[in-house]
């Protein structure tokens, strides 16, 4: 991203008070106890058994483990995960996890 476009970026989030999420398209996660995750801005799944998930985002993966994982719901963007949540790790580009 070039550094005029981060500039913008940065000028209408503080103008326009647009959320983080929205302006740089990262993940925004809801986490309901241990029992319920929900995922927005997602890019596919990587990786599903019911002690692990990894997701693809624009900029990284972000890795679930935890027991009885199962997907409640999923649409293009976003995905509900139930059972018992252990570990949630976002790894962003060139970090290994």
């Amino acid at each position: 991203m070039s550094r005029i476009s981060r500039k913008l970026q940065k000028w209408t989030q503080e103008v326009l008070d647009l959320p983080q999420d929205l302006l740089f398209d990262l993940p925004r996660l809801t986490l309901v106890g241990n029992k319920e995750l929900h995922i927005e801005n997602h890019r596919g799944v990587r990786h599903f058994s019911g002690e692990r998930l990894v997701l693809s985002l624009s900029e990284g993966s972000l890795e679930i483990s935890g027991t009885g994982l199962a997907i409640q719901a999923i649409q293009s963007h976003e995905v509900t995960i139930i059972g018992t949540i252990h570990h949630i790790q976002y790894i962003g580009m060139g970090e290994k996890p």
